[in-house]
């Protein structure tokens, strides 16, 4: 009989890496892989386009809220295996990493309407298992019964060094400084904002992946995986 495909719920701070190993997971088992926090910055995205963000980067809630029903997003599997964002029929892979969408990120994600609607599309996403996602509150507010949830964190410092190296390749312009300023600016917003904050659900197990090589963590969550799945 096959095995029933579970869900797997991986939560953390930003820029501690969640990203990269939910998405190898997901490739490894077969499953289907949703950056949560791509979808958030797509928001942020639309919402600096159409100036719904003022010059010291507080958006106007009421407008994007009603701007919601009309915004459109999707993943793009690419021939390399990779997955871009989709935001009404444009790939913005690259535009959503930039850090003017970084730095509004975290205050649009904020928006009680912005975190009701997107929470509702991954329920749906979700929908019969088989799913690795992840993002801020995946394994509280979006799948508070998955069978498998990750709650991953790293220094700031480790984490801006991360950032900052993957912005480089990239070619994002930035400096480290900036990366670093912007990372202790969004850890502050997550925990403390009113609606879902970023906190670790009662039964994720922890990881602090600090001193961690990727295939290191690769292994450890292939572990956890198995365990959670019963294989």
């Amino acid at each position: 009989m096959e095995n029933k495909k579970i869900t797997v719920a991986i939560d953390g701070y930003s820029s501690s890496g969640k990203s990269t190993m939910a998405r190898r997971l997901a490739a490894s088992v077969g499953y289907r892989y949703i950056d949560s926090g791509a979808m958030y910055r797509a928001v942020a995205l639309y919402a600096l386009e159409h100036g719904m963000i003022d010059a010291e980067g507080k958006p106007d809630s009421n407008a994007i809220a009603s701007a919601l029903p009309d915004i459109e997003i999707d993943f793009a599997l690419q021939t390399d295996g990779s997955q871009h964002t989709v935001l009404d029929g444009k790939d913005v892979e690259s535009e959503i990493r930039r850090l003017r969408v970084s730095e509004a990120v975290s205050s649009v994600a904020a928006i009680p309407a912005v975190r009701k609607a997107l929470t509702a599309m991954q329920k749906q996403m979700g929908q019969g298992g088989g799913i690795v996602m992840d993002g801020r509150d995946i394994g509280t507010a979006v799948f508070p019964d998955a069978e498998l949830k990750i709650f991953v964190n790293a220094s700031a410092e480790t984490r801006a060094q991360r950032r900052f190296k993957e912005m480089v390749e990239k070619g994002i312009p930035a400096t480290y400084q900036e990366v670093l300023a912007n990372v202790a600016h969004r850890d502050h917003i997550d925990t403390t904002r009113a609606e879902s904050p970023l906190r670790r659900a009662d039964n994720a197990i922890a990881l602090d992946n600090s001193a961690m090589t990727p295939e290191q963590q690769d292994a450890w969550l292939m572990v956890q995986f198995n365990k959670a799945a019963g294989l």
